[in-house]
């Protein structure tokens, strides 16, 4: 069981870096985050698309990640 779990969370582990790499930028280039980033294309709106999808992905393998890691660490003090 404790082997299986470790499995899971190093998968896990590996998604959440895939899917936070594939989330795309929300900045224009580097300049735009030294300086604030006033321009009118970084007003905030509602992600959608692939975007919106992404971010779904991330909540939930994070929170996957979490109960798997309070399992093994449950598990691991009985």
């Amino acid at each position: 069981m404790n082997n299986l779990l470790m499995i899971l969370l190093w998968i896990v582990s590996i998604l959440i870096i895939g899917a936070v790499l594939m989330q795309p930028s929300k900045n224009n280039d580097a300049m735009s985050s030294l300086s604030g980033g006033a321009n009118d294309s970084s007003t905030e709106s509602k992600p959608r698309g692939f975007e919106a999808f992404m971010q779904k992905v991330t909540v939930v393998l994070g929170i996957l990640f979490f109960g798997i890691a309070l399992i093994l660490m449950w598990i691991s003090s009985h």
